[in-house]
């Protein structure tokens, strides 16, 4: 499956740990991580699922490829900035959300809109977000929604 990940676009380095774990065991099971190919959380999932042999998706806000992360195959330019929201969370068959601001909270209105599981990592409590404690959980709630 493909599974939209989104969160913080900085991160401490126990965030970034965990969501390179979570990329690891996306990759490891055979699902297509998409983000929004920048940095943080994005960065830390695509790094995770590239050391496993995954492939990433990056749906940019920019209009230039070359601005994803070195972690990304495939970069979606869009030039849309953060309207391109929307986009991550519809290519994706279940969302992981992990920390995250006020984009994250965008994209987590999107997958209720799209009718999108979600799992969350430290993130926003809202209706329609399953909290998980470990990057296994959340990958084993999103294969099981």
């Amino acid at each position: 499956m493909r599974v939209s990940v989104i969160g913080g676009s900085t991160v401490d380095e126990r965030t970034a740990e965990r969501t390179r774990t979570l990329g690891e065991l996306l990759g490891e099971r055979g699902h297509v991580v998409v983000c929004g190919g920048l940095g943080g959380v994005m960065e830390a999932v695509c790094a995770g699922a590239t050391r496993a042999g995954g492939e990433t998706v990056g749906i940019l806000p920019t209009a230039d490829p070359d601005d994803a992360n070195a972690y990304v195959d495939t970069a979606i330019a869009t030039g849309m900035g953060h309207a391109r929201n929307a986009m991550v969370v519809m290519n994706g068959d279940a969302v992981v959300a992990v920390d995250g601001g006020p984009g994250t909270l965008s994209e987590l209105g999107f997958a209720g809109v799209f009718d999108r599981p979600v799992a969350g990592l430290d993130t926003h409590n809202v209706d329609g977000v399953e909290a998980v404690e470990t990057p296994a959980a959340a990958v084993d709630y999103v294969e099981n929604a």
